[in-house]
């Protein structure tokens, strides 16, 4: 039986798929809507004039999920935390050839994600994960950057932004943290104290200091560039960092589920994410440097919309050249699917080099 359908949004009912459905309606590409609950999925497409399916991510069905996906040529997954719902939804998209892109940032999701390119270049499915503004904007820059200086064996990229989390991002963040610092060190990942380095960052609009923090680049970059040395970093307050690096003793304990939960229950359930408002006016602010082994150095900046306000337009334009053939079978980057220059193919990106 044939694809008979453009595209399916998993999650659209959290914060980050929401912006998603609404975009993609603008953009005249309207999606169906999926999700678990249907009480949260049903008004939500109803609202936006948009077909739906409900429908839980079961291992243990792949027959049904994949079932699920047949009539659909692409599926983006907004459903967090990925750890827990990519690898199911991967394992339907091989099955039924069905083109996966997902908004994660999280490390082990996109190792083992690029771990299946040969399996999906013979599926003929696109693997692309980190169609959002982790990893798109930085990955981009590390490519332009490796360009700059072909022979780089480092690489150091940061962010900066004004808005909150959101509920999703708090608990990937949440999970991240409870592994500790990551970096890639000759072309290996390394786990590394939280908070284990803390630099000043020259950003476009001013200098703020950055600590390293286990963020998706350090996997996706070492794929884009080939560069075997990568450390992320992302200005915070100087009470953030002090308390990441007060509570590096505790870390152990945040993988108990009981504490876990605790944590979720407590403290990321009420987190909202940035106010429409916020989301308008906002401006993300990165840097990156590459230098070689003779020491020579290239750097570059790059100024883009608010993190969430980014993310939804740049997935929807991500799954919109998936969609219209354009990027070869296989898992990939953003920057490897579409070029260095994609970010800047956005309004209100500019990327300046030095």
């Amino acid at each position: 039986m044939g694809k008979t359908h453009a595209w399916l949004l998993y999650g659209a009912n959290g914060y980050s798929g929401q912006l998603i459905a609404k975009e993609a309606v603008r953009r005249g590409m309207p999606p169906t809507l999926a999700g678990r609950r249907e009480g949260a999925i049903r008004p939500l497409a109803e609202r936006l004039g948009l077909p739906c399916r409900v429908f839980a991510l079961d291992p243990s069905a792949p027959e049904r999920m994949a079932g699920e996906l047949e009539p659909f040529e692409g599926m983006l997954l907004a459903a967090g935390p990925f750890s827990a719902t990519s690898a199911p939804m991967v394992e339907a998209c091989l099955q039924t050839g069905t083109h996966y892109l997902d908004i994660t940032g999280e490390i082990a999701v996109l190792e083992g994600l690029y771990r299946r390119n040969v399996e999906a270049q013979q599926r003929g499915c696109v693997l692309l994960p980190g169609v959002g503004f982790d990893v798109v904007p930085s990955d981009c820059l590390a490519v332009t950057l490796k360009a700059l200086l072909p022979d780089a064996t480092s690489l150091e990229l940061a962010w900066a932004g004004h808005s909150s989390p959101t509920r999703g991002t708090a608990t990937s963040m949440l999970e991240g943290l409870a592994l500790g610092g990551a970096m890639r060190q000759g072309g290996h990942l390394c786990r590394v104290p939280t908070a284990w380095r803390i630099r000043k960052v020259p950003f476009r609009d001013r200098t703020r200091t950055a600590v390293s923090l286990p963020w998706g680049d350090v996997s996706s970059a070492y794929y884009s560039t080939g560069i075997p040395s990568i450390v992320v970093y992302a200005a915070l307050p100087a009470s953030a960092i002090l308390a990441l690096r007060v509570m590096r003793p505790l870390v152990p304990l945040l993988r108990l589920k009981s504490l876990h939960g605790w944590l979720r229950a407590s403290i990321v359930r009420h987190i909202t994410g940035p106010d429409e408002q916020t989301r308008r006016s906002g401006r993300s602010q990165l840097w990156g440097r590459v230098t070689d082994a003779a020491g020579q150095e290239r750097s570059a900046t790059l100024e883009t919309p608010e993190a969430y306000q980014l993310t939804a337009i740049t997935a929807v334009e991500c799954m919109r050249r998936v969609l219209a053939g354009k990027v070869a079978p296989g898992a990939q980057t953003p920057a490897t699917a579409f070029g260095a220059d994609f970010i800047t193919s956005i309004a209100g990106c500019d990327l300046l080099t030095s």
